[in-house]
């Protein structure tokens, strides 16, 4: 059954992951403040130096960790949970054992004071995403009625999970500064846990989903012929410089705040505001990509992401910082929808979560190694972390221009005939 052109499985689907994300994302803001507020013990490691690295921790590189922890378990562990979920033909299940993992790291850190206590409980969460993401984007794929509705349910299924994922940001600050740091990870919980019930009432896995993948866990790397790379590898090597440049912001927190003079709910509605974009432009973006082609979308999404990252080191005021935000979720949105449905469109049959799973661990992977990264090369100058991304940018915008073609074989022109 379908409701307003889309399938109502992945209505509910993307309801679950906007409930999950809401909850989730509020740890972005919610981490760093939480581990600078003093309830968590990390005078004893503050000044130290990592042996071998010779790199001094300091606040922000803490931070830096405990954010990136989620997204380097998320993403690496991935490709595993996909290819499993591909074999046992069961999306359903692991979505579910996912959240609840989800959940229970979201509850942890109520009970804890010590860093390495947030650095299990993150990891706990890290893994719980890696579970869930595969086998949730693998069903939406499988739900897709041809090459035709596929850019578009993954348009649907993005701009709820982002509305989540925007949103929660955005309320995670009012919510810290109104009723505290437990009920802002209680929200993490009642997320997780509406997730699980949507999920488990109103999701079943299509006969089809039983697969026939082998044993092969490998991510094609080598092109065809003419081209030096896979496209959906490619498109990977992007998506992680997309990561980057989007969680470079979260580790800098503190020194954005006190660079612009705000608030810490001005912060959070900077955070969301790329995602506030992608509310806006996923879904009409996903269903122009299924006619238009994936290809142009994609071009003109990284050729925007260079500039609106390079802004954010140089802006004086919350509102043009909020303002470049808002544009590079303008480029993310034109990258995302598309780059999943070209990867869909390649997929062979049965190894959805395979080949998915190579763009949702690619994001996983620069959401963790952009607070890590900000927190590192902060140390050298604010501008930095912005100008590095914008470096990434643009080498993303060549390899992509140049490796990644069309994958559908009909397409209108977007200047007419």
């Amino acid at each position: 059954m379908a409701f307003l052109g889309t399938d109502r499985r992945v209505l509910v689907l993307a309801f679950a992951r906007m409930a999950d994300a809401l909850g989730n994302s509020f740890l972005i803001v919610v981490l760093p403040l939480y581990i600078a507020s003093g309830q968590i013990h990390i005078e004893g490691l503050l000044g130290t130096q990592v042996p071998i690295l010779s790199i001094t921790i300091t606040e922000s590189l803490l931070i830096g960790v405990a954010l990136s922890i989620f997204g380097f378990l998320n993403s690496f562990n991935q490709p595993l949970t996909g290819r499993l979920s591909d074999r046992a033909g069961k999306r359903k299940l692991f979505i579910l054992i996912g959240l609840a993992i989800l959940g229970i790291g979201s509850g942890g850190y109520v009970f804890i004071s010590e860093y390495r206590w947030v650095i299990f409980f993150r990891a706990l969460q890290g893994i719980g995403a890696a579970v869930t993401i595969p086998a949730t984007v693998a069903l939406v794929n499988e739900l897709a009625t041809g090459n035709q509705t596929r850019g578009g349910n993954f348009g649907v299924y993005n701009t709820f999970r982002l509305i989540g994922f925007g949103f929660g940001p955005i309320i995670a600050g009012v919510v810290v500064e109104i009723w505290g740091f437990d009920a802002a990870f209680a929200v993490a919980v009642a997320g997780a846990f509406v997730s699980f019930l949507l999920v488990y009432l109103f999701v079943s896995d299509p006969a089809e989903t039983r697969a026939s993948a082998g044993e092969d866990l490998s991510i094609a790397v080598r092109g065809p012929p003419g081209k030096l790379l896979d496209p959906v590898f490619t498109l990977g090597l992007g998506t992680i410089a997309m990561g980057i440049t989007i969680a470079l912001f979260a580790a800098l927190e503190p020194q954005i705040n006190t660079r612009l003079d705000q608030s810490t709910v001005f912060f959070g509605l900077q955070f969301g505001a790329v995602t506030i974009a992608n509310i806006v432009f996923q879904i009409p973006v996903g269903r122009a990509s299924d006619g238009y082609g994936r290809r142009p979308f994609l071009i003109l999404g990284f050729f925007i992401l260079a500039p609106t990252t390079l802004l954010q080191g140089y802006v004086m005021s919350p509102l043009l910082m909020t303002l470049a935000r808002l544009f590079q979720g303008i480029a993310v949105a034109l990258v995302f929808a598309p780059s999943l449905a070209l990867a869909g469109d390649l997929a062979r049959e049965g190894e959805s979560g395979t080949t998915l799973s190579v763009l949702t661990m690619s994001f996983g992977l620069g959401v963790a190694i952009g607070p890590l990264s900000a927190g590192f090369l902060e140390r050298f100058g604010f501008q930095v972390p912005f100008i590095a991304g914008t470096v990434l940018s643009v080498i993303a915008f060549g390899l992509v221009y140049t490796q990644v073609e069309e994958s559908l074989s009909e397409t209108k022109s977007l200047f007419g005939s």
